[in-house]
């Protein structure tokens, strides 16, 4: 097959010198890099003892947000999902009852938010495709587990806990 450039490689292949021929100037500088490595410090993190510190992109689990009222800040839009490259998010999409305007901020909300963390590959594609800041990916680890089945992380594991000023209140008079 013909390149495209239609341009020729011409390959020169010049005879080894005798040194090159025994390998033993190779085979030296593989052992002192070997020999250097064992000098340097030894990177490995004493995990339960001492905590890693990590940068300031670290992508973790994702969480989906509240706004300042504890309402829900997804809509249901769909971007995230269509973002996705790994087809991670599923969601299902509903109206906004009489009664809900505490839980929901808008009239569309996700009845059922679904995150596939065995497809996921931590892009953080979805969090900026996210119109409305309801998807961050600034929880702790996804952590190990038995079964596929509790790879799929619903809103009940996905969605911050409610804020409740009360409290916050309380404890700053006592």
């Amino acid at each position: 097959m013909q390149s495209l450039s239609n341009r020729k490689k011409v390959l020169e292949q010049k005879p080894m010198s005798f040194w090159e021929r025994i390998y033993l100037p190779a085979i030296a500088k593989g052992l002192s890099i070997t020999i250097k490595h064992f000098f340097k410090k030894i990177p490995t993190v004493k995990y339960p003892e001492e905590i890693r510190p990590y940068s300031k992109n670290f992508r973790g689990q994702h969480s989906l947000k509240r706004d300042e009222q504890g309402r829900e800040r997804c809509t249901a839009c769909g971007l995230c999902a269509l973002s996705c490259p790994a087809e991670a998010i599923t969601m299902t999409a509903a109206e906004r009852k009489k009664g809900e305007e505490n839980l929901y901020r808008e009239e569309k909300y996700a009845v059922v938010y679904e995150i596939n963390m065995l497809r996921c590959i931590f892009c953080g594609l979805c969090e900026e495709a996210c119109p409305k800041e309801a998807i961050y990916l600034d929880g702790k680890h996804v952590t190990a587990d038995y079964l596929r089945k509790d790879f799929i992380y619903g809103k009940d594991k996905l969605l911050e806990p409610k804020f409740d000023i009360t409290k916050l209140s309380q404890n700053q008079q006592a």
